[in-house]
């Protein structure tokens, strides 16, 4: 395992095996051909043409699409097309979370439908006379996705409806009951942009890294079942584990990398360092 290999195995999708579709004239997502059939029984919902997908253009508002969308949801849902993965969370539908979304969408279907997803995740650090610590969570293991693994400090998938800070201040309360007045003092410091195929569903996804330097009397606790525990490590068993394993939720790795690049645990004369430091930020040409 190596730090390149995490980043292409966040940057693992085939493009070809999808197709966009469009809310008027925006890109809103892809659509994989092997859920075409599904999206295809309602042709009035999403048209097809010219070898793309096409909202009803009837539906002209954000609020008109969102209950569209969701009646169709929901029935995909009575058929069981997403598990136990429901989880009444809407997020924002739109390529830049600075742009009004065009829509929302709930959070279990969108990668089945292609749609960015963002979230803010944040990497909690503390500085001892023997360097520098991160407090690093266990995922609950009887969460639905990534039982187990290993996570950053804090991270969440963004609603529509808050802002990104904001939403880190709300998730670090409840899955590591940090106070507000210690949460606000969390910086945004850079982002991560991937795009992940998993079968026919499709994160194209962006993060928002926030660094948050802990007090050393500090110890984080698990609020909301989400974590199972907190341990602090020292900065190199996080280095060499990232390094070296598939131990952490896959994406996460890449947020970690981040951070050793900017506290300085990776040298310009490695022969990955451009590439590393670029493949944290993937543009797409198609996209």
């Amino acid at each position: 395992m190596s730090f390149l290999d995490h980043i292409e195995r966040c940057n693992n999708a085939d493009l070809s095996q999808f197709e966009s579709w469009f809310i008027g004239h925006q890109r809103a997502g892809f659509i994989h051909r092997d859920f075409s059939p599904v999206v295809a029984v309602e042709p009035k919902l999403f048209v097809r043409g010219d070898g793309c997908w096409h909202l009803d253009p009837a539906l002209d508002t954000p609020d008109k699409r969102t209950a569209a969308v969701r009646a169709f949801l929901l029935r995909l849902r009575e058929a069981g097309q997403f598990g136990k993965l429901w989880r009444e969370e809407p997020y924002p539908v739109g390529w830049a979370f600075t742009d009004p979304p065009l829509m929302a969408m709930e959070r279990a279907a969108v990668p089945w439908f292609g749609v960015r997803a963002f979230g803010p995740h944040m990497t909690g650090y503390v500085r001892r006379k023997d360097g520098l610590h991160i407090w690093v969570p266990r995922r609950s293991y009887t969460k639905p996705t990534f039982p187990g693994q290993l996570d950053n400090t804090v991270a969440g998938g963004q609603p529509i409806g808050i802002g990104l800070h904001e939403n880190l201040i709300k998730e670090c309360a409840e899955e590591a009951s940090i106070p507000r007045s210690l949460a606000e003092q969390a910086k945004a410091v850079s982002y991560i942009s991937y795009i992940n195929q998993t079968g026919p569903q499709l994160k194209p996804d962006l993060m928002i890294c926030f660094d948050l330097e802990l007090p050393a009397d500090f110890t984080p606790r698990a609020n909301d079942g989400e974590v199972h525990s907190f341990e602090l490590w020292p900065i190199r068993r996080v280095f060499e584990t990232v390094r070296d394993t598939t131990e952490f939720k896959y994406n996460c790795n890449l947020v970690l990398i981040d951070f050793f690049v900017r506290h300085g645990l990776m040298s310009a004369d490695d022969p990955q360092f451009v590439a590393i430091v670029s493949g944290l930020k993937k543009e797409y040409t198609r996209l």
